[in-house]
């Protein structure tokens, strides 16, 4: 069953955003070398979901989680035809696998994350 594998946080000043989840939650931030991207532990892997930080790309961009799923592709096919839509088509992140990014019927975004250690 897909469940959320992965969540982002955006920022508008990284040093401020990593002092405030360090000292409230104990999370460990470290800057990804190959990327412009902050990696988040949270700290148990057995209990938590781990995640990121990116600098806000837009004013209304919010914490944004993403759910597991063997396809990105099917899964966005899907989502529209239950009335949702589409925010941000199957993009690859190299070496990682694919993210698609949707609002449900309700306008809530959620992000959709296939694992393929073959993308490009």
């Amino acid at each position: 069953m897909p469940t959320i594998c992965h969540f982002e946080i955006p920022f508008d000043e990284v040093g401020r955003a990593q002092k405030f989840y360090t000292e409230l939650f104990g999370w460990k931030i470290e800057k990804d070398p190959n990327m412009d991207y902050w990696v988040i532990d949270t700290g148990d892997p057995g209990k938590g979901v781990c995640g990121g930080m990116m600098k806000r790309q837009v004013p209304e961009q919010q914490i944004l989680n993403y759910i597991d799923v063997p396809s990105v592709e099917e899964s966005l096919a899907k989502v529209e035809e239950l009335g949702g839509k589409t925010v941000m088509a199957k993009t690859p992140v190299p070496g990682m696998g694919w993210f698609g990014v949707c609002l449900d019927t309700e306008n809530n975004a959620f992000g959709l994350w296939e694992t393929d250690e073959k993308a490009k």
